[in-house]
Protein backbone atom coordinates (compact mmCIF):
# COMPACT_ATOMS: atom_id res chain seq x y z
CA UNK A 1 0.00 0.00 0.00
CA UNK A 2 2.74 2.41 0.51
CA UNK A 3 4.64 2.12 -2.73
CA UNK A 4 1.34 2.41 -3.91
CA UNK A 5 0.61 5.85 -2.12
CA UNK A 6 4.25 6.60 -3.08
CA UNK A 7 3.87 5.99 -6.98
CA UNK A 8 0.51 7.79 -7.30
CA UNK A 9 2.12 10.80 -5.36
CA UNK A 10 5.24 10.42 -8.06
CA UNK A 11 3.00 10.54 -10.75
CA UNK A 12 0.69 13.15 -9.77
CA UNK A 13 3.86 14.93 -9.57
CA UNK A 14 4.88 14.31 -13.12
CA UNK A 15 1.76 15.37 -14.35
CA UNK A 16 1.54 18.50 -12.60
CA UNK A 17 5.43 19.42 -13.60
CA UNK A 18 4.11 18.87 -17.80
CA UNK A 19 1.23 20.36 -17.31
CA UNK A 20 2.04 23.86 -17.88
CA UNK A 21 4.07 22.67 -20.88
CA UNK A 22 1.15 20.98 -22.11
CA UNK A 23 -0.79 23.92 -21.83
CA UNK A 24 1.50 26.19 -23.78
CA UNK A 25 2.23 23.64 -26.82
CA UNK A 26 -1.11 22.77 -27.49
CA UNK A 27 -2.65 26.61 -27.08
CA UNK A 28 -4.84 27.45 -28.80
CA UNK A 29 -6.61 24.28 -28.80
CA UNK A 30 -9.97 25.60 -29.63
CA UNK A 31 -11.21 28.98 -30.95
CA UNK A 32 -10.20 32.54 -29.39
CA UNK A 33 -12.77 35.39 -29.21
CA UNK A 34 -10.80 38.53 -29.16
CA UNK A 35 -12.98 40.80 -27.58
CA UNK A 36 -12.34 44.84 -28.84
CA UNK A 37 -14.58 47.09 -26.00
CA UNK A 38 -14.91 49.49 -29.17
CA UNK A 39 -16.52 49.62 -32.23
CA UNK A 40 -15.38 48.05 -35.59
CA UNK A 41 -13.08 50.46 -38.02
CA UNK A 42 -11.30 52.85 -34.94
CA UNK A 43 -7.75 52.79 -33.95
CA UNK A 44 -8.30 50.01 -31.68
CA UNK A 45 -10.17 47.47 -33.62
CA UNK A 46 -7.55 47.77 -36.35
CA UNK A 47 -4.58 46.85 -33.55
CA UNK A 48 -6.79 43.96 -32.42
CA UNK A 49 -6.98 42.75 -35.59
CA UNK A 50 -3.56 42.69 -36.43
CA UNK A 51 -2.29 40.88 -33.70
CA UNK A 52 -5.10 38.55 -33.98
CA UNK A 53 -4.18 38.03 -38.23
CA UNK A 54 -0.96 37.67 -37.03
CA UNK A 55 -1.40 35.00 -34.11
CA UNK A 56 -3.52 33.41 -36.69
CA UNK A 57 -1.64 32.80 -39.24
CA UNK A 58 1.65 31.72 -36.81
CA UNK A 59 -0.42 29.49 -34.34
CA UNK A 60 -3.06 28.32 -37.05
CA UNK A 61 -6.21 28.06 -35.37
CA UNK A 62 -8.96 30.29 -35.24
CA UNK A 63 -9.03 34.06 -33.88
CA UNK A 64 -12.41 36.04 -34.11
CA UNK A 65 -12.76 39.52 -32.77
CA UNK A 66 -15.99 40.75 -31.20
CA UNK A 67 -16.48 44.48 -31.05
CA UNK A 68 -18.35 44.96 -27.58
CA UNK A 69 -18.53 48.74 -27.60
CA UNK A 70 -20.81 50.54 -25.16
CA UNK A 71 -20.12 52.29 -21.54
CA UNK A 72 -17.25 54.22 -22.49
CA UNK A 73 -15.90 50.27 -22.65
CA UNK A 74 -17.02 48.82 -19.77
CA UNK A 75 -19.28 46.57 -21.67
CA UNK A 76 -16.74 44.96 -23.50
CA UNK A 77 -14.11 44.90 -20.52
CA UNK A 78 -16.75 43.21 -18.16
CA UNK A 79 -17.39 40.38 -20.39
CA UNK A 80 -13.25 39.35 -20.74
CA UNK A 81 -13.27 39.74 -17.01
CA UNK A 82 -16.00 37.56 -16.47
CA UNK A 83 -15.10 34.80 -18.81
CA UNK A 84 -13.68 31.40 -18.13
CA UNK A 85 -9.80 31.76 -17.88
CA UNK A 86 -8.97 29.42 -20.21
CA UNK A 87 -7.26 31.36 -23.03
CA UNK A 88 -10.21 30.91 -25.39
CA UNK A 89 -11.02 34.72 -24.14
CA UNK A 90 -8.55 37.32 -24.90
CA UNK A 91 -9.20 40.88 -25.04
CA UNK A 92 -7.73 44.59 -25.89
CA UNK A 93 -8.29 47.38 -23.29
CA UNK A 94 -6.83 51.02 -23.24
CA UNK A 95 -6.70 53.36 -20.77
CA UNK A 96 -9.94 54.60 -19.48
CA UNK A 97 -10.65 50.83 -18.89
CA UNK A 98 -7.35 50.33 -16.99
CA UNK A 99 -6.71 53.52 -15.42
CA UNK A 100 -9.18 56.03 -15.32
CA UNK A 101 -12.35 53.99 -14.81
CA UNK A 102 -11.46 52.85 -11.22
CA UNK A 103 -11.30 56.12 -9.94
CA UNK A 104 -14.55 57.16 -11.81
CA UNK A 105 -16.76 54.77 -11.16
CA UNK A 106 -15.11 53.33 -7.47
CA UNK A 107 -16.98 50.70 -5.99
CA UNK A 108 -19.82 51.32 -8.78
CA UNK A 109 -17.68 49.27 -11.63
CA UNK A 110 -18.28 46.04 -12.41
CA UNK A 111 -15.00 44.65 -13.02
CA UNK A 112 -11.63 45.13 -11.02
CA UNK A 113 -8.57 45.60 -13.13
CA UNK A 114 -6.14 44.57 -10.38
CA UNK A 115 -7.60 42.20 -9.69
CA UNK A 116 -10.18 40.23 -12.54
CA UNK A 117 -7.58 40.54 -15.15
CA UNK A 118 -3.82 39.40 -16.05
CA UNK A 119 -1.78 42.60 -17.64
CA UNK A 120 -0.36 40.23 -21.29
CA UNK A 121 1.07 42.99 -23.19
CA UNK A 122 1.19 46.86 -24.19
CA UNK A 123 1.02 46.89 -27.86
CA UNK A 124 1.02 50.84 -27.87
CA UNK A 125 0.77 54.53 -27.10
CA UNK A 126 -1.57 57.28 -29.26
CA UNK A 127 -0.16 60.21 -28.73
CA UNK A 128 -2.67 63.03 -27.82
CA UNK A 129 -2.17 66.54 -29.80
CA UNK A 130 -3.21 69.99 -28.47
CA UNK A 131 -5.38 71.49 -31.81
CA UNK A 132 -6.92 75.40 -31.80
CA UNK A 133 -9.64 76.19 -34.20
CA UNK A 134 -7.13 79.05 -35.86
CA UNK A 135 -10.57 80.83 -36.46
CA UNK A 136 -11.10 81.00 -32.79
CA UNK A 137 -7.86 81.36 -31.43
CA UNK A 138 -5.38 83.04 -33.28
CA UNK A 139 -2.41 81.89 -30.63
CA UNK A 140 0.54 80.21 -32.35
CA UNK A 141 2.19 78.25 -29.15
CA UNK A 142 1.77 77.03 -25.79
CA UNK A 143 2.94 79.82 -24.37
CA UNK A 144 0.60 82.34 -26.03
CA UNK A 145 -2.02 80.44 -25.10
CA UNK A 146 -1.63 80.29 -21.84
CA UNK A 147 -0.75 84.02 -21.60
CA UNK A 148 -4.68 84.36 -23.32
CA UNK A 149 -6.12 81.71 -20.97
CA UNK A 150 -5.09 83.51 -17.84
CA UNK A 151 -6.26 86.59 -19.36
CA UNK A 152 -9.55 85.33 -20.37
CA UNK A 153 -10.86 82.45 -17.25
CA UNK A 154 -13.88 80.59 -18.87
CA UNK A 155 -13.79 82.07 -22.12
CA UNK A 156 -12.37 79.38 -24.03
CA UNK A 157 -14.15 75.87 -24.21
CA UNK A 158 -12.01 72.60 -25.07
CA UNK A 159 -13.73 69.78 -25.88
CA UNK A 160 -13.54 65.63 -25.56
CA UNK A 161 -15.18 62.53 -26.41
CA UNK A 162 -17.14 62.24 -23.17
CA UNK A 163 -16.41 62.97 -19.26
CA UNK A 164 -13.27 60.94 -17.89
CA UNK A 165 -11.60 60.02 -21.31
CA UNK A 166 -8.22 60.49 -21.77
CA UNK A 167 -9.26 63.58 -23.51
CA UNK A 168 -11.02 65.54 -20.77
CA UNK A 169 -8.17 65.03 -18.80
CA UNK A 170 -5.38 65.71 -20.83
CA UNK A 171 -7.78 69.12 -20.12
CA UNK A 172 -8.23 69.01 -16.71
CA UNK A 173 -4.12 68.12 -16.51
CA UNK A 174 -3.67 71.45 -18.25
CA UNK A 175 -5.37 73.38 -16.75
CA UNK A 176 -3.86 72.41 -13.17
CA UNK A 177 -0.49 72.85 -14.36
CA UNK A 178 -1.21 76.06 -16.05
CA UNK A 179 -3.15 77.60 -12.98
CA UNK A 180 -5.96 78.30 -16.10
CA UNK A 181 -9.68 78.00 -16.78
CA UNK A 182 -11.43 76.89 -19.43
CA UNK A 183 -15.27 75.47 -19.67
CA UNK A 184 -15.27 71.84 -20.81
CA UNK A 185 -17.80 70.01 -23.41
CA UNK A 186 -18.30 66.56 -22.97
CA UNK A 187 -19.62 64.98 -26.38
CA UNK A 188 -20.44 61.05 -26.93
CA UNK A 189 -17.21 60.57 -29.16
CA UNK A 190 -14.25 61.90 -31.00
CA UNK A 191 -15.88 62.38 -34.20
CA UNK A 192 -18.91 65.03 -32.59
CA UNK A 193 -16.30 66.42 -30.98
CA UNK A 194 -14.43 66.94 -33.52
CA UNK A 195 -17.17 68.31 -35.99
CA UNK A 196 -18.10 71.06 -33.27
CA UNK A 197 -14.12 71.89 -33.58
CA UNK A 198 -13.87 72.23 -37.24
CA UNK A 199 -17.22 74.88 -36.84
CA UNK A 200 -15.93 76.35 -34.45
CA UNK A 201 -18.65 75.07 -31.57
CA UNK A 202 -15.70 74.72 -29.71
CA UNK A 203 -12.61 76.27 -29.54
CA UNK A 204 -9.62 73.78 -28.58
CA UNK A 205 -9.17 69.69 -27.97
CA UNK A 206 -6.73 67.24 -27.26
CA UNK A 207 -7.20 64.19 -29.07
CA UNK A 208 -5.61 61.37 -30.75
CA UNK A 209 -2.90 62.06 -33.92
CA UNK A 210 -4.91 59.82 -36.24
CA UNK A 211 -8.14 62.12 -35.96
CA UNK A 212 -6.83 65.21 -35.79
CA UNK A 213 -3.35 65.76 -38.17
CA UNK A 214 -5.91 65.14 -41.07
CA UNK A 215 -7.29 68.41 -40.49
CA UNK A 216 -4.19 70.20 -39.59
CA UNK A 217 -2.66 69.25 -42.61
CA UNK A 218 -5.47 70.89 -44.60
CA UNK A 219 -5.02 73.79 -42.15
CA UNK A 220 -8.41 73.58 -40.45
CA UNK A 221 -6.66 73.43 -37.11
CA UNK A 222 -3.25 74.16 -35.78
CA UNK A 223 -1.43 71.72 -33.48
CA UNK A 224 0.28 73.62 -30.84
CA UNK A 225 2.42 70.45 -29.15
CA UNK A 226 1.94 66.85 -28.62
CA UNK A 227 0.92 65.39 -25.26
CA UNK A 228 4.29 63.30 -25.36
CA UNK A 229 7.16 63.50 -22.88
CA UNK A 230 9.48 63.77 -25.85
CA UNK A 231 8.36 65.35 -29.79
CA UNK A 232 6.94 62.58 -31.58
CA UNK A 233 8.09 60.81 -34.81
CA UNK A 234 5.09 62.00 -37.21
CA UNK A 235 6.52 65.83 -36.95
CA UNK A 236 10.02 66.16 -35.32
CA UNK A 237 8.98 70.15 -35.74
CA UNK A 238 6.23 70.13 -33.27
CA UNK A 239 6.97 70.78 -29.83
CA UNK A 240 6.09 68.40 -26.33
CA UNK A 241 4.20 69.67 -24.26
CA UNK A 242 6.79 69.33 -21.77
CA UNK A 243 9.02 71.83 -23.25
CA UNK A 244 6.88 74.43 -21.79
CA UNK A 245 5.00 72.31 -18.76
CA UNK A 246 7.78 69.78 -17.55
CA UNK A 247 6.08 66.51 -16.54
CA UNK A 248 3.46 66.75 -18.52
CA UNK A 249 2.11 63.58 -20.46
CA UNK A 250 -1.56 62.93 -21.73
CA UNK A 251 -1.42 59.48 -24.11
CA UNK A 252 -3.74 57.03 -25.00
CA UNK A 253 -2.60 53.52 -24.63
CA UNK A 254 -3.33 49.66 -25.47
CA UNK A 255 -2.91 46.27 -24.25
CA UNK A 256 -3.86 43.15 -24.12
CA UNK A 257 -5.04 41.34 -21.29
CA UNK A 258 -6.92 38.03 -19.82
CA UNK A 259 -9.39 36.89 -17.21
CA UNK A 260 -7.75 36.49 -13.83
CA UNK A 261 -6.67 32.56 -13.28
CA UNK A 262 -5.77 32.47 -16.83
CA UNK A 263 -2.90 29.72 -16.80
CA UNK A 264 0.38 31.48 -16.39
CA UNK A 265 2.01 29.52 -19.76
CA UNK A 266 -0.88 30.64 -21.62
CA UNK A 267 -0.44 34.44 -20.66
CA UNK A 268 3.93 33.91 -21.72
CA UNK A 269 3.04 32.17 -24.47
CA UNK A 270 0.77 35.11 -25.76
CA UNK A 271 3.08 37.57 -24.59
CA UNK A 272 5.94 36.66 -26.11
CA UNK A 273 4.39 36.20 -28.96
CA UNK A 274 2.94 39.52 -29.38
CA UNK A 275 6.08 41.30 -28.19
CA UNK A 276 8.14 39.88 -31.47
CA UNK A 277 5.14 40.91 -33.73
CA UNK A 278 5.38 44.05 -32.15
CA UNK A 279 8.95 44.55 -32.53
CA UNK A 280 8.67 43.46 -36.19
CA UNK A 281 9.82 46.33 -38.49
CA UNK A 282 6.78 45.98 -40.63
CA UNK A 283 4.33 46.59 -37.78
CA UNK A 284 6.35 49.70 -36.17
CA UNK A 285 5.96 51.21 -39.84
CA UNK A 286 2.31 50.08 -39.62
CA UNK A 287 1.36 51.18 -36.22
CA UNK A 288 3.18 55.00 -37.30
CA UNK A 289 1.54 55.15 -40.46
CA UNK A 290 -1.88 55.02 -38.04
CA UNK A 291 -0.09 57.47 -35.84
CA UNK A 292 0.47 55.46 -32.74
CA UNK A 293 4.45 53.75 -31.73
CA UNK A 294 4.63 50.67 -31.23
CA UNK A 295 6.02 49.03 -28.23
CA UNK A 296 5.86 45.51 -26.30
CA UNK A 297 6.23 45.72 -22.60
CA UNK A 298 5.91 42.29 -20.53
CA UNK A 299 3.17 41.32 -18.40
CA UNK A 300 5.01 42.64 -15.59
CA UNK A 301 6.10 45.98 -17.17
CA UNK A 302 2.78 46.35 -18.47
CA UNK A 303 0.97 45.78 -14.95
CA UNK A 304 3.72 48.60 -13.15
CA UNK A 305 2.83 51.01 -16.19
CA UNK A 306 -1.01 50.51 -15.22
CA UNK A 307 -0.66 50.93 -11.93
CA UNK A 308 1.13 54.16 -12.49
CA UNK A 309 -1.09 55.32 -14.83
CA UNK A 310 -4.11 54.42 -12.18
CA UNK A 311 -2.22 56.59 -9.70
CA UNK A 312 -1.74 59.65 -11.96
CA UNK A 313 -4.68 59.93 -12.90
CA UNK A 314 -6.18 59.90 -9.85
CA UNK A 315 -4.85 62.57 -8.59
CA UNK A 316 -5.74 64.39 -11.53
CA UNK A 317 -9.60 63.28 -11.05
CA UNK A 318 -9.45 64.13 -7.11
CA UNK A 319 -8.30 67.18 -7.78
CA UNK A 320 -10.95 68.40 -10.33
CA UNK A 321 -13.73 66.59 -8.03
CA UNK A 322 -14.98 64.98 -11.54
CA UNK A 323 -17.96 63.28 -10.62
CA UNK A 324 -19.69 60.58 -12.98
CA UNK A 325 -23.96 60.44 -12.19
Amino acid sequence: MKLRAILAAASLCVMTAIAPVQAQDTYPSKPVSVIVPFSAGGTADIFARMVSSHLQKSWGGTFVVENVGGAGSILGVTRLARAAPDGATIGLASTSALSINPTLYGEKLSYRPDKDLIPVVQISVVPNVLVVNPNKLKVKSVPELIAYLKANPNKVSFGSAGVGTSQHLAGELFQQMTGTQMVHVPYKGSSQMLTDLLSGQIDLAFDNVPLLLPQAKEGHLVMLATATPERAAFDPQLPAMSEFLPGFEAVAWHGFLVPAGTPRPIVDKLADEIRSFMKQPETVQKMAELGAIAVAKDPQEFSAYIASETQRWKSVIDKAAIKLD
